[in-house]
């Protein structure tokens, strides 16, 4: 299986230590910096929607199974699938966004975690009831 990453993630997060553990902790405001040759794929983004961004978390760890939630030593060791660690066999971030603006190629979005240079996987829109589909 080869994945190839659609772009790259722009933040002022730069140590995985300083991100917040999750988006909508702190996180700051980041681009999402695609592809042109995936231009076209943005076709109906607009300001204001929520999206899922995949990325490739590249500075974890992928030996670890077991881990203490939140970096909480007081709780016990949980299984990486029951939490959302990034150090992980794959290790594939989830991220929930709002688009802020699009220029281009380049997505605003606010809380995403990610730090710079994240990959960037693939986009997914957040889907509402079946009637709005």
């Amino acid at each position: 299986m080869v994945l190839e990453p659609i772009g790259r993630v722009e933040s002022e997060l730069s140590n995985p230590a300083d991100a917040p553990r999750q988006g909508d902790e702190g996180a700051p405001e980041a681009w999402l910096v695609l592809d042109p040759a995936v231009g076209e794929g943005l076709r109906g983004l607009r300001a204001g929607a929520d999206v899922l961004v995949l990325t490739w978390l590249d500075r974890a760890s992928r030996d670890v199974l077991t881990v203490h939630p939140r970096g909480d030593t007081e709780r016990p060791p949980t299984g990486v699938f029951n939490t959302r660690s990034p150090d992980r066999p794959n290790p594939i971030g989830l991220h929930r966004v709002t688009i802020l603006s699009i220029d281009g190629n380049r997505i605003l979005v606010s809380n995403l975690e990610a730090v710079d240079r994240t990959p960037v996987l693939d986009l997914k829109p957040v889907l509402g009831t079946i009637s709005e589909r």
